[in-house]
């Protein structure tokens, strides 16, 4: 009985070897080895890498006016990728760092119709449209479409704290007389925040404007935002 076993076991294996060893060499030479029914969709998803963002949620809105004395809202942005911070022209800390990033990514999409930025000021009772100007051409901006805003000082505080997450607010401890994140806002052309993940798959959903990184990742996903 064991050897009749034996033999219907050779058998079978002999069978496999027959019908199904050359189609999976025939797999391994065209580089398929890994590929079924179940993995072709996974393997398509993950063809271009992370390339698809993912999607925080609409922007908050705003309306406020800008270094021309000129009404800027969401709307104005409708159909653009842009940028988003929040600053203020007499910071003595963070935003030189800020301003020299932000300068780096105009740079890189300078003429570009479909990008702009958005730098609010946080501290608007000094940073009048006049300041903000004479802010702008300090700093050497050149693009038509990277506006500097102002307004409301409430209504500012409210759309970075409680619009955006971004924390801004007062203290008369710290130099300058203001606090505030240092991160970038990523806005797709349907007005929605839009990030990346980090290397655990969570929505990172702000950009590091103090940082090589944080700038150099922003760039990367503008450009698959300005092609969507």
């Amino acid at each position: 009985m064991k050897n009749k076993s034996y033999i219907g076991i050779s058998f079978v294996i002999l069978i496999f070897g027959i019908i199904f060893v050359p189609q999976i060499v025939d797999r391994i030479k065209n580089g398929e080895v890994v590929k079924g029914k179940g993995l072709d969709n996974v393997s398509s998803k993950n063809a271009k890498g992370d390339s698809k963002l993912v999607t925080i949620g609409a922007a908050p809105k705003f309306e406020l006016t800008n270094q021309d004395n000129v009404k800027i809202s969401n709307a104005t942005y409708k159909g653009k990728v842009y940028v988003l911070e929040f600053f203020f022209t007499t910071c003595p800390s963070i935003c030189p760092k800020m301003n020299m990033s932000m300068l780096e990514i105009e740079k890189t999409f300078f003429g570009n119709p479909n990008f702009g930025i958005v730098s609010i000021t946080i501290d608007p009772t000094h940073d009048t449209p006049a300041v903000l100007k004479d802010h702008a051409k300090l700093l050497g901006v050149k693009s038509s479409t990277w506006n500097f805003l102002t307004g409301d000082r409430a209504t500012i505080m409210d759309l970075s704290n409680k619009g955006f997450n971004l924390y801004a607010g007062e203290n008369s401890k710290v130099s300058g007389g203001f606090e505030h994140s240092g991160l970038f806002a990523l806005i797709d052309k349907d007005g929605n925040i839009r990030c990346r993940k980090d290397e655990f798959g969570n929505p990172n959903i702000y950009y590091d404007g103090l940082d090589k990184k944080g700038v150099r990742e922003i760039q990367e996903d503008i450009k698959i935002l300005l092609e969507e």
